[in-house]
């Protein structure tokens, strides 16, 4: 057996293959997600991507053989650390093989960057932002993985971390559920009533008539998810490279704004039709006919994948999140889709999943995140 040797990734050449790497160690399993490749290249670039800014990084290739055998990021949020008195460093993208060796030569790696620059502790997996693919999948293994910013990992990869000395810091859960053939009653009364209180509910059917709420819609997200673990406020920057990322495989259909009888923005939320399967059979490359192939997962697809959404915090018992539902519900409907994906929500999220209680959600999926002083 080779020895296993660990170096920073620091050429175009190196980053070729810390990209690539997880399609080949993934090539067998039939659950596994690939990502958007042309995606990952802008995530990977500081010059495209703006959270670099206030980011201090490192990408590390483990190569065993003279082959690539793992790779790993390291991230200290300087911003999301100055505003949650934290000192904390992050790995994330972590893949390897079912290799102790290598697993622990990529973990250290990081932990001994992160302790350099003076961190306290270590949190993972954990990117740029609650907005990245974050949690090791604990539970759910039989299901294939939907949302593209969710982790899909074998379970060694939970024994491994464990094994290094990390503790649970905190789980998010995905529920799957039905769309009703008809809205639950008490979704019609919650609708009726929130209206009768000069709320208005705005819909669209082009993704251009969205655009004027990007700014908005993250306004509404900094002053909401700043005690959500990860987030990080988003600045003007990121929330448009977000918007852009986005917007052009989103369905109008399934966004919903709220407005208050003051015209200013309280409540939203953004869903999908579920792409995976076409992103499947792409590859994760959009050229030279993978789009297409997306494109016909986006019209043949039966279920609903909602992405982000919050209610204006000195409102939430104004029965927006019931109204929010009704709407949603009712475009799913109309569409013809049988099933909505939650994607992840906090465990500790009590407000949202109640919401997915009542409309007789099941959680399928769990993640978790890990933790370990330095």
């Amino acid at each position: 057996m080779g020895k296993v040797i660990i170096s920073e990734v620091k050429t175009k050449k190196d980053l070729r293959k810390f990209i690539y790497l997880p399609e080949k160690i993934h090539q067998n399993n039939k659950n596994w997600l690939p990502p958007l490749y042309t995606d990952e290249w802008k995530i990977f670039d500081p010059k495209k991507n703006p959270a670099y800014e206030h980011c201090d990084t490192i990408l590390f290739l483990a190569e065993k053989d003279g082959k690539p055998v793992g790779r790993i990021m390291g991230i200290i949020n300087r911003l999301y650390n100055n505003g949650h008195h934290e000192n904390n460093g992050r790995f994330c993208f972590i893949e390897c093989y079912d290799d102790e060796e290598v697993y622990d030569a990529l973990i250290a790696s990081v932990e001994n960057w992160a302790r350099e620059k003076g961190m306290d502790n270590i949190v993972g997996p954990l990117a740029f932002s609650d907005k990245d693919p974050q949690g090791f999948l604990v539970y759910g293994y039989d299901d294939p993985v939907t949302v593209m910013v969710t982790n899909c990992n074998y379970p060694y990869m939970v024994n491994h971390i464990e094994r290094n000395g990390y503790l649970k810091k905190v789980d998010l859960v995905q529920y799957r559920l039905d769309v009703p053939k008809e809205i639950p009653q008490i979704y019609k009364t919650i609708y009726e009533r929130t209206m009768q209180r000069g709320y208005e509910i705005i819909e669209f059917t082009k993704t251009r008539q969205v655009k004027p709420f990007v700014k908005p819609i993250f306004d509404l997200i900094n002053a909401t998810y700043r005690d959500i673990y990860g987030f990080s406020p988003l600045t003007e920057e990121e929330a448009n490279e977000f918007a852009e990322r986005f917007l052009p495989i989103l369905d109008a259909n399934h966004i919903k704004v709220v407005k208050d009888k003051d015209g200013k923005l309280v409540a939203f939320i953004v869903s999908m039709p579920d792409i995976s399967e076409g992103i499947k059979k792409a590859k994760g490359r959009l050229f030279p006919f993978g789009f297409i192939k997306i494109l016909r997962a986006f019209k043949t697809t039966k279920q609903l994948t909602l992405l982000l959404g919050c209610v204006n915090e000195n409102i939430r018992n104004a029965g927006l999140s019931g109204l929010l539902a009704y709407k949603i519900f009712e475009s799913a409907q109309k569409c013809g889709l049988k099933i909505i994906d939650s994607h992840l929500v906090m465990e500790e999220n009590h407000r949202m999943r109640a919401v997915l209680d009542r409309a007789d959600g099941v959680i399928y999926k769990k993640y978790r995140i890990f933790e370990k002083k330095l």
